[in-house]
């Protein structure tokens, strides 16, 4: 596993999270994506002041098999937004840990990140491919 994956935390409804200074950007892991296949369109929250719990809904994913919600991995505000997705909605599919990144937050309390899972824990969570 290259070492920009190894800093993440992962939830178990597939989102990922990498910290920043005071900040964390939040994504879809590629074992998500895969499962949504090709990814038609995402809606993301507004920047503001709305606070959210940990498994909130924060936007929808819409793909060409089903549309799924995203979720905050903590307790925070959302700072920014990925607006490129908007026009290019097929970057979480094709980038999922990079310019497919979804929203950045301001967490509660950043300790709530080193909760969430490892990269072993969360592969360790998926099911079997024959399954």
């Amino acid at each position: 596993m290259s070492d920009e994956l190894d800093d993440l935390k992962l939830t178990a409804t597939h989102e990922w999270v990498r910290k920043k200074a005071k900040t964390i950007v939040v994504g879809l892991t590629d074992f998500g994506q895969q499962l949504l296949s090709d990814v038609t369109g995402v809606e993301l929250p507004e920047p503001d002041d709305v606070h959210y719990n940990v498994r909130d809904e924060l936007g929808v994913i819409e793909s060409v098999r089903t549309t799924v919600d995203f979720h905050a991995p903590v307790r925070g505000t959302v700072v920014k937004v990925n607006s490129e997705l908007l026009a290019n909605p097929e970057l979480v599919n094709t980038d999922p840990f990079g310019k497919g990144w979804l929203v950045e937050m301001k967490p509660d309390d950043m300790a709530e990140v080193d909760e969430l899972m490892d990269f072993d824990e969360y592969e360790a969570s998926l099911p079997d491919e024959d399954e």
